[in-house]
């Protein structure tokens, strides 16, 4: 059902706008900014991108498939929009190719850069017309420092940084994203505060690279005291701080440690590995190696048994030999990650790796890719097995569509890891969005696990 109109100044129709959203989480943050934007420019969310006068597509470009993907999606939506909509491509695509992108897509009104994505309204005509007479124009507003409306969930990304600083070979993000540049402590807690204010119970922190936070501001091991900053926010109903995006060779004290101390800072480790060969690894202009990655990963455990990992992986990187792979793993057997991913190398343009010799077949690549999933799945399902029984405390996220109720324990991130999927049928009443309960855990199917009530908390 559509949504009726609303009426603005003198009875004008308020226009409606709707944010599609691809990638990761630091472009949901995005996306939340420009919906922000668009808010403030005086047009309102629409129910269905085909019920909006103005489609905007948060694109994708960190490798081929995604921007495959950001493509048919714009294209989708171009050919179902409703008449006179219109149609903006932003993000990564429309920041890296811009020009180009502008020339292949022709069903696209506009593609608009980093840089003008917070007036996406402004550039298509679309301004409130109650809103350009009541203010004067402000010029290009800081996408990374725009307010954002209140989360529909009880979690929300929390973007501490832009930009990298690294110079990974396979990577392509520091030429469209730029340098890092870091927030200042105080501006990431007032977007936490006003975040906690609007019932967000649990922060995750990304950057692209985020325990880099404060390096480009001359202060190194920022991430620490804004940990402990961010904890403060407990007493106003601040329950859980995750991180994400670690880079391996920051994973130590005084980060650690602070990780392990804080009440609402959770041991869950996101390790940026990209592989385990350390001669593959220097091929990639990345730090570590197997050995290393472990020793951290077993520190890590001896303090705190129960902490939680995760990492991404890089198959078929040019030059990646059969005991490379083999390497990974053995790897992997042995560091019993609770979550990982896999992904086939993609050759970026502009990247040094895009140069290097020793390409891999993809059906090597494919074959591959099977290995890892096969030793790393069991893994995975036995983390998951050994929670049966036991009583564990979770948040709800909310319900899935067959009216069950889903939730998170420390131990799964919104969006990429399982779910606890639980069965209230004796706690109807009591169970809402945000709800903390503690559950017994009574079986598991794949990531997910299933659980019964125990009985819910009580906030003070």
């Amino acid at each position: 059902m559509r949504r009726p109109p609303t009426c603005s100044l003198r009875g004008v129709t308020t226009q409606r706008f709707w944010v599609e959203t691809l990638g990761c989480p630091k472009n949901a943050v995005d996306s939340e900014k420009i919906t922000a934007s668009l808010l403030a420019d005086g047009l309102a969310p629409a129910a269905s991108a085909d019920d909006a006068d103005l489609v905007v597509v948060n694109t994708c470009a960190f490798i081929e498939a995604a921007r495959e993907e950001s493509v048919d999606v714009l294209l989708g939506l171009s050919a179902h929009r409703k008449a006179g909509a219109k149609v903006v491509a932003t993000g990564c695509m429309a920041e890296r190719y811009g020009a180009e992108l502008a020339a292949a897509l022709p069903e696209a009104d506009a593609v608009i850069g980093f840089a003008g994505a917070p007036s996406i309204a402004g550039a298509v005509g679309m301004v409130s017309q109650s809103v350009t007479m009541r203010r004067k124009p402000t010029g290009v507003r800081d996408l990374l420092e725009l307010p954002r409306p209140k989360s529909s969930t009880p979690w929300a990304y929390l973007k501490v940084a832009e930009g990298c600083d690294r110079a990974c070979a396979f990577c392509a993000i520091p030429s469209f994203r730029g340098k890092q540049r870091s927030r200042t402590a105080a501006a990431i807690e007032r977007e936490a505060a006003d975040l906690v204010a609007g019932g967000v119970r649990e922060i995750v922190l990304v950057a692209q690279d985020l325990a880099w936070y404060g390096r480009d501001i001359n202060d190194p091991g920022a991430l620490e005291p804004l940990l402990r900053r961010l904890d403060r926010l407990r007493s106003d109903g601040l329950e859980r701080i995750r991180l994400l995006y670690l880079y391996p060779s920051e994973v130590r004290d005084p980060l650690v440690a602070t990780m392990l101390e804080l009440p609402s800072v959770v041991p869950y480790f996101d390790l940026s590995l990209q592989h385990a060969s350390r001669p593959l690894l220097a091929r990639m202009k990345r730090w570590g190696s197997g050995t290393q990655f472990l020793e951290t990963i077993e520190g890590i455990r001896a303090k705190q048994p129960d902490a939680i990992f995760r990492s991404s992986f890089i198959c078929g990187f040019p030059g990646e030999t059969e005991a490379m792979h083999d390497a990974m793993l053995q790897f992997l057997r042995v560091a019993q990650l609770d979550w990982a991913g896999f992904f086939a190398y993609s050759q970026e343009d502009g990247t040094s790796a895009a140069s290097l010799d020793g390409a891999i077949d993809p059906g090597v690549v494919r074959e591959r890719l099977g290995e890892l999933h096969a030793v790393q799945e069991p893994i995975t399902s036995a983390a998951r097995a050994a929670l049966i029984g036991n009583t564990i405390d979770v948040m709800v996220d909310g319900r899935d569509e067959d009216g069950q109720w889903f939730a998170r324990s420390f131990r799964e991130a919104p969006e990429i890891d399982g779910v606890v999927r639980i069965d209230a049928s004796d706690h109807t009443d009591e169970i809402a969005v945000g709800a903390r309960l503690a559950v017994v855990v009574t079986g598991c199917e794949g990531p997910d696990v299933f659980a019964q009530v125990a009985r819910v908390a009580v906030r003070s």
